[in-house]
């Protein structure tokens, strides 16, 4: 009897928290009704009709340098796993971003602007289609002959050019042979259980959302270039001299930083096939896009690091880069630190892809299994922004994060990642001094209403300064609060298994919440109410000490729920620190009382947020008489 009275009150208080935890949070309409028809669950899992779409794609492309035209022919078996008859295509090419027709979010110069994408063939299911895509944007419509039926696939062959532009943002020429190609083809738009096609124009300042495909995929390009991608190259032989695919080879097995290719080497032409043209052979599983890079005269350094210690997976290491570019010497070595310790430490899941690869560009902007990242011309800055590109692997690449909607769902983990690595790379101190400097500063010295708009503001009808603050630091701010709220060892059962649970999908932010309620068992939403739904900014102040100086009053006048030290100074010089979680905040969120147990005679009392700076740290101290 005992043990069925235990077995339904454990059962009342899942139904409770699943019936509670996401009542209390705002909730759009739309998202209200995936929660309805079942295909995500309150528990913060994906619900028991949960479903979504996914390609095979298989694609041949080829870049020729003199003229830097891409052109590819591209057949993808699409899946339309839901429940829906689709009558239409969305079809998306990031980089018509380049006609000067297209939305943009900043201004651009003469050789950022190209003519944007020629489909010069479509076939749907053998049919053919009268569409050249010189009127689209970057997103296309495909008024389809017939419509594809739920749980049905069909069959796309595309061919297709575009011209690279000139100036390179996050994909382009980097020099006069040397190309960064990125969102370089056609591609099925997601059609999602809570938006249906996604059709969001991309203006450059948003980034990106896409499904898990696999990938087949060749790049021709000529002689003497070497050619960078994600995935595992399948054809090393086919097109490298044998001395240098035997480099490459070994430093799939060693912690050694091998030098593949030197500048004389590759100046030399010894490095690849001397065929006019080598077709380079590439393959990933799902995983949310393909990216390359490729130069006729870039160094090529590579090793390779164990990610998984219980099986001992390594991954490949590698980095391409300019002679001039003196930050990449120790991109290797750097990366083989990062993968590591993130596989090990925060988030403490091993990496999950075959390959990591730096390569020098522009951009400072994360692909899967790549980053193009800027001669910075100082060390230090330079590692902590491969740190920053590389933690992206996780968030949106390990997790399928919409960030267009929701750029905070990966920004700011990979900011959290990167301050937490900084750590353990530099000390706390210098990481809390950039972390400060170039993550919180400007937004809480920054009093316009813009930097307070909610977190769960969509990224898209935010302000440049909005959009990066939300985006960046203070959504990194939330996590790391909610880190000090539940202790190392609960916030990471939390957040492993929020990633076991929804890697490979599309987890929106009510499911990180659900989830993080559900793997705590504690109703967290007062703490996601407070940093995501609300108009709050950073700001604690001294309101008073009582009488006997035994109790002082703290005032929260911007509204966080932050974490901050009572720094207590007494007479005889000595110190206490009592440190206040944001626990504090959860049944009086304007005013906490802090009781002081020490007899000691007090001098001083102070307040310290750390990291969580201050709007006005003036009325954070006073001074005992």
């Amino acid at each position: 009897m005992e043990k069925k009275i235990l077995q339904f009150a454990v059962l009342a208080f899942v139904l409770f928290t699943q019936n509670t935890f996401a009542q209390d949070l705002y909730m759009p309409r739309n998202i209200r009704e995936a929660y309805a028809n079942g295909t995500r669950s309150k528990d913060g899992k994906p619900g028991k009709n949960y479903w979504q779409n996914r390609g095979k794609y298989n694609m041949e492309i080829s870049v020729d340098p003199k003229t830097r035209l891409v052109s590819g022919t591209e057949s993808i078996i699409y899946e339309n796993n839901s429940q829906d008859t689709l009558r239409n295509l969305a079809i998306r090419f990031v980089n018509n971003l380049h006609k000067p027709s297209s939305p943009r979010g900043s201004e651009v110069s003469d050789d950022f602007l190209s003519d944007g994408l020629t489909i010069t063939s479509l076939k749907i299911e053998n049919e053919i289609y009268k569409e050249d895509a010189r009127k689209w944007g970057t997103v296309g419509n495909v008024k389809l002959k017939k419509a594809i039926l739920p749980h049905s696939k069909i069959t796309l062959n595309i061919q297709w050019n575009y011209p690279l532009s000139k100036e390179s943002g996050r994909e382009g020429q980097i020099d006069e042979t040397t190309f960064f190609v990125a969102y370089s083809y056609p591609r099925v738009s997601v059609y999602d259980d809570y938006n249906g096609w996604d059709r969001l124009p991309h203006t450059d300042r948003q980034e990106f959302y896409n499904d898990f495909n696999d990938y087949v995929f060749s790049v021709k390009a000529p002689r003497n270039y070497v050619v960078y991608a994600t995935g595992d190259l399948l054809n090393p032989d086919e097109v490298l001299q044998p001395e240098f695919a035997s480099r490459l080879k070994k430093s799939y097995t060693t912690d050694e930083i091998l030098h593949i290719a030197s500048e004389q080497e590759m100046k030399s032409g010894i490095v690849t096939k001397q065929y006019d043209w080598n077709v380079w052979k590439f393959e990933a599983k799902n995983i949310s896009d393909v990216t390359f890079g490729l130069s006729d005269h870039y160094l090529w350094d590579a090793s390779s690091v164990v990610v998984d210690k219980k099986t001992n997976r390594r991954a490949s290491v590698q980095a391409a880069y300019n002679i001039t570019g003196t930050d990449f010497v120790n991109s290797v070595k750097n990366n083989q630190y990062a993968l590591d310790w993130f596989s090990n430490n925060w988030p403490g899941v091993p990496y999950p892809f075959s390959k990591m690869t730096a390569f020098q560009g522009f951009a400072d902007m994360e692909y899967p299994m790549m980053c193009n990242d800027s001669q910075m011309g100082d060390p230090v800055f330079a590692q902590l922004v491969q740190d920053h590109e590389v933690a992206h692997t996780y968030f949106p690449f390990y997790m399928g994060i919409n960030e267009t909607r929701y750029a905070f769902m990966d920004e700011g983990w990979a900011t959290t990642f990167e301050y937490l690595i900084g750590i353990a790379e530099h000390g706390k101190e210098a990481a809390d001094k950039f972390y400060k400097n170039f993550r919180v500063k400007n937004y809480i010295a920054d009093r316009s209403s813009e930097q307070d708009q909610p977190i769960i503001s969509m990224s898209t009808q935010v302000s440049g300064a909005g959009y990066g603050n939300n985006s960046y630091g203070k959504a990194s701010l939330s996590y790391l609060a909610l880190k000090d709220l539940l202790g190392d060892d609960l916030f990471k059962k939390a957040l492993h298994a929020y990633m076991d649970t929804w890697n490979g999908k599309h987890p929106i932010p009510w499911d990180y919440f659900n989830s993080f309620n559900t793997a705590t068992g504690k109703n967290l939403n007062w703490f996601f109410n407070n940093w995501f739904f609300t108009n709050n900014y950073l700001d604690i102040a001294i309101k008073g000490i009582s009488p006997d100086k035994k109790v002082i009053t703290v005032e929260n006048i911007g509204g966080f729920a932050i974490p901050f030290d009572v720094i207590i100074t007494y007479a005889d010089q000595s110190k206490a620190v009592l440190h206040q979680t944001p626990a504090v905040w959860e049944k009086s969120p304007k005013t906490v009382k802090i009781i002081l147990k020490s007899t000691k005679k007090i001098e001083q009392i102070e307040l310290d947020g750390g990291i969580f700076m201050d709007a006005t740290p003036e009325n954070n101290i006073l001074h005992i008489k």
